[in-house]
Order: C-alpha cells, then structure tokens, then sequence
C-alpha cells in the first residue's frame, strides 16, 4: 500500500496547501500512528545546518560504529547501518515522512540502537521529523541558502531551531544540543536549550587549536576544559574541523572515551562527492565536492588557492528553481579564486539554463573575468568536464563543483541518471587517449 497516496486521497491537495504547514503535520501524524512510531526507543542524534551535515553525521556514524554500536545512517548520501549504506538517488535529505519512517522502521529491524539523521530546513519546516524523539540536536552553521522557499533568512533560520526544540530532555532534566561557537547564529540557538555543548575554531567550550591542513587531512588538538583531544579527520578543509568538532561534542555528551573519540574520527577514509579526488593517472588534479552555497564556496577556495601550484579551473553551475540570489555572489567567488571558471548546468529543471548561467557568469564578470577568455559558458555538464579537463596542464587543479554524491540530474524533462564520478573518470580516459 502506498501510505501517501492514502493521506492525499484523505486530505486533497487544495485543502493540504490551504492548510499549510498544518498539512504536512496531519501527514506526520497519520504515518507515525500507522508506522507505531517506529524511533521510540531508538536515540537520535539529528544534524541540522547549511552545510556540513552530510560529513557530520559520516563522522559520528562511524566513530559510534567504531565504538561498537549499531548505528544507523539517513543522509543526502545514504541511509543504513553499520557498514551497509544504500545510496540515496533523489534529491532530497530529509525523505518525506512516509518514506523516513519506513526507512527507519526497516533499519530498527536491524538492530539499530542509535540513528545519524540529516535534517533539513525544509524537513523541519514541514513536520517531516515530527513525532522523532531526538536525543541530541546538532548544528553546524547557518548561512545563505533556500531563501526561494523560506522568503527570509529569518525564517530559515528559525526553520532549523525547531530541531532543538524537539530535542528530548534526559534524566538530568536537560536537553542536549551541540552548537557551532563561531556562527552568528550561535547565541540565538543556544537559548533555545539549556548548558549547550559548544564547539569553534575561534571560540567555545570545545576548541580546536594547532590546526594543520593538508590536502589529504586535518588535524589539530581539540581542548575542553578538562581534556585534550588529538584529532585527525580524513576529510580535507578547514570545514572539516568545525565538522569534526561536533562529532567531538557528540561523543563527549554520550560518554564515549577520549581513545574512542579519536580513533572514531580517524577511522572515517571519505564521504562521497565531499573533497573526492579522482585519480585515472593525470598529471593534474581533479577534485569533485557538493559546494554548493556562498559560504561553502568562499571556504573551499581559500582552502584550496594557496595548495594549488599551477592553474585553478572550476565548474559549477546552480540549481533551477532554487534561490536566485546566491548565483552571482557564487559567480564573484569562483571569479576571485579561480584562473578559469567554466559555468554549466546543475539541475536545471524547468528553469532557463542560459539565463541561469548568465546569472553566475555576471558575478564571475563583477570579479573581472571575461568572457571566452578565462570565463566559459557550457551548457551540457558533459561537454563541459570534458572541456575543463582539457583546459588542464601540469600541476593544474580541476574543482568540479555542486553534483558531489547525486545520482541525478534534473532538466525540463525530468530526472535523468548521472554519476559525476564516473562522468569524469570517462572523460579522463577519453583525455588519455588523444
């Protein structure tokens, strides 16, 4: 039986969208009352944040699994447990209510003692999540993004405050939550819970001091109060230690040991389409990640600039019906750091991809770009790996930006398949050969 069908031939959609949000709340209830509320029981660490989540919750996943917990995962990446992760194909973190409590219903048969949920805005926004028990809230920052949906940043904001809120009080009759000390947002979320764990680079009770980043790691001493971490994250980019930080406060507030805590993180090799290097035998590099916002594309290049000893090339491209805004301040970004920056699609939908590319090319212009000289419009993402890489010498480093881990991509037909990954080992091998 498909359980949505039933609710919309139950509530109809004029009256679900009059109703709104009070729709997807009665469609909340409805699934959890037929799935017997299948997380009870379970403790949920849910991540919520612009971005970030995706390697948090991979991390905690994995330190837990380290530990010897059955651990559950619902990412934009995967669901599953302990070492078995489905990939997820369509594009949408937090499934809709139906799909997530079945998902979960599935992964408790399997043992499941604690759960890594992904959570989104639009997830928290439209009572996805509601009737989960969350035991700890995390949130990794809070920056510009789906503003096309939320109107403000505001009420996106507050979008993502409601995880706290939903967050379970334990015996000690608290509520745990795990704050990033060094977002602006950071003083508004922690009053939403009481004796937060705070972690930040430049600040909080949980900080991260002696950064060193390579290209391959991060590593750094993580000092609390009454303990020191030595701390190594596989996972790339100065993100990564504000990412890795939380998985440090997570541990803490389980009581998981210093020993478990480190070597939990270490264990974590990558998370696919985050900082992935592709490697077919090219005298230049190639790296593929989801970056797909303002402030994941100003910290991936300052990252990323000072490594690079020849050229930078990167591609990217923005979503369709999605908010519009963001496209030329991601254009003037990519324009600053990059010596060529080639503009393309990126699930497209129904939307104009000239316009849109036009768009980002205006902020690459802004950053004195030109175009057909260091700036390229390609539409047909395909084309458009092939021509970066064919734009690379040695020593180059390609960024292939905005697909990471997808398994679709969406255009006014539909959703057809793709796989940037093998898309660009292709291409390599086709480069190869000439």
């Amino acid at each position: 039986m498909n359980i949505r069908k039933v609710v919309k031939a139950l509530i109809p959609m004029s009256l679900f969208k009059l109703i709104e949000p009070y729709g997807h709340l009665a469609e909340a209830f409805i699934m959890q009352c037929i799935n017997g509320f299948p997380a009870r029981g379970i403790k949920v660490i849910g991540v919520t944040g612009t971005n970030g989540k995706t390697s948090t919750c991979f991390l905690i996943h994995r330190m837990l699994h380290e530990a010897g917990y059955k651990v559950g995962l619902m990412t934009t990446v995967g669901y599953g447990v302990g070492e078995d992760i489905k990939p997820q194909i369509h594009h949408m973190t937090t499934a809709s209510s139906g799909l997530l409590l079945k998902r979960i219903k599935t992964l408790r048969a399997q043992g499941m003692e604690y759960l890594v949920l992904e959570t989104t805005s639009h997830g928290l926004a439209q009572h996805r999540v509601w009737g989960i028990p969350f035991d700890i809230a995390v949130m990794t920052n809070v920056t510009h993004e789906h503003l096309d949906y939320h109107g403000t940043f505001e009420r996106y904001r507050d979008a993502k405050r409601r995880l706290f809120k939903q967050t379970n009080y334990n015996h000690k009759g608290k509520r745990a939550g795990v704050i990033n000390a060094d977002d602006e947002s950071a003083k508004l979320f922690a009053s939403d819970i009481l004796n937060p764990v705070t972690y930040g680079v430049k600040q909080g009770d949980i900080k991260a001091e002696n950064v060193s980043l390579r290209p391959d790691k991060v590593s750094y001493k993580a000092k609390a109060k009454n303990d020191e971490y030595d701390i190594t994250c596989h996972l790339p980019g100065s993100f990564n230690v504000s990412n890795s930080l939380a998985a440090v406060c997570v541990g803490s507030l389980l009581g998981l040991s210093k020993a478990q805590i480190e070597s939990g993180i270490a264990a974590l090799e990558g998370v696919e389409g985050r900082m992935m290097t592709i490697n077919e035998g090219q005298n230049f590099n190639v790296i593929i990640d989801f970056a797909h916002t303002p402030d994941s594309f100003e910290k991936l290049f300052a990252d990323i600039k000072p490594a690079v000893k020849g050229k930078l090339i990167a591609l990217f491209g923005s979503a369709g019906r999605r908010d519009e805004a963001k496209r030329a301040v991601q254009g003037e970004i990519a324009g600053r750091f990059a010596d060529e920056v080639i503009v393309t699609e990126e699930d497209d939908r129904d939307i104009d991809g000239q316009k849109i590319m036009d768009q980002i090319a205006s902020g690459a212009e802004k950053a004195g770009k030109v175009r057909d000289k260091d700036l390229f419009l390609v539409h047909d993402r395909t084309e458009a790996i092939n021509f970066a890489l064919s734009r690379a010498k040695v020593n180059d480093t390609v960024l292939l930006l905005g697909k990471g881990h997808e398994k679709t991509i969406e255009r006014a037909d539909g959703e057809h398949p793709w796989n940037e990954m093998n898309e660009t080992r292709a291409a390599l091998k086709r480069l190869a050969k000439r």
